[in-house]
């Protein structure tokens, strides 16, 4: 297995820097508004719960039901997760769907299928062929975890919406620009995707506040 390659607060801005130096694009979105936040999630259970919120809806959404979750268990833990009801999540504003994700998700960690602590000590691909054997999490959500909570240092999920909508923008790709175009354009920032990834998805949040 090869070195696993992370990033931190230390080298996170010499690293945008260097992206800046290699696509002027980037470099523009750098000027424009300066450096992204050096996004961290801690690595856990309650931020992979977090994360299975955030599929296909907005960011504003998925807090908004964390936040009822923790005023019904301030500390998550899959065994908390597990003895609650499909009545107390769907009150927590949890869908049928993030429900069924949840609980199969806290299962998986008290059934020993799972152990997330480890995680951080494997392979992307480790982590990706752990993650995706449990029902509700797929590729997005392992991207997430691996960029926001892990550290890792090249991905690139191109099933995000904002990071598509970004790119497309920043570059000024027409909207039918397919994925496999734009994976070519990211390979040109490996090893560093993911910090190319943040600089587009800063731009995108900091474009729209100012609209």
């Amino acid at each position: 297995m090869g070195r696993i390659q992370t990033f931190d607060e230390s080298n996170f801005k010499q690293i945008c820097d260097y992206l800046g130096v290699l696509d002027a694009d980037l470099q523009s979105v750098l000027t424009l508004y300066n450096y992204p936040p050096c996004w961290r999630r801690t690595p856990s259970f309650e931020t992979l719960v977090h994360i299975i919120l955030e599929q296909q809806v907005s960011l504003a959404s998925a807090m908004a039901a964390m936040k009822k979750l923790k005023e019904k268990a301030p500390v998550i833990t899959p065994l908390i997760v597990a003895a609650l009801s499909h009545e107390e999540l769907k009150a927590c504003y949890f869908s049928r769907q993030k429900i069924a994700y949840t609980q199969h998700l806290a299962n998986a960690v008290l059934n020993n299928e799972l152990n997330i602590e480890e995680l951080s000590a494997m392979s992307n691909d480790g982590v990706r062929a752990n993650l995706t054997g449990i029902k509700g999490i797929g590729n997005w959500t392992v991207d997430v975890y691996l960029m926001m909570a892990l550290h890792r240092s090249d991905l690139f999920p191109l099933g995000d919406v904002a990071l598509m909508t970004s790119i497309r923008e920043t570059k000024n790709l027409p909207k039918e620009t397919s994925r496999e175009t734009i994976a070519l354009i990211a390979s040109n920032w490996k090893p560093y995707q993911t910090i190319a990834a943040y600089i587009l998805w800063h731009g995108y949040l900091c474009k729209r506040k100012k609209q």
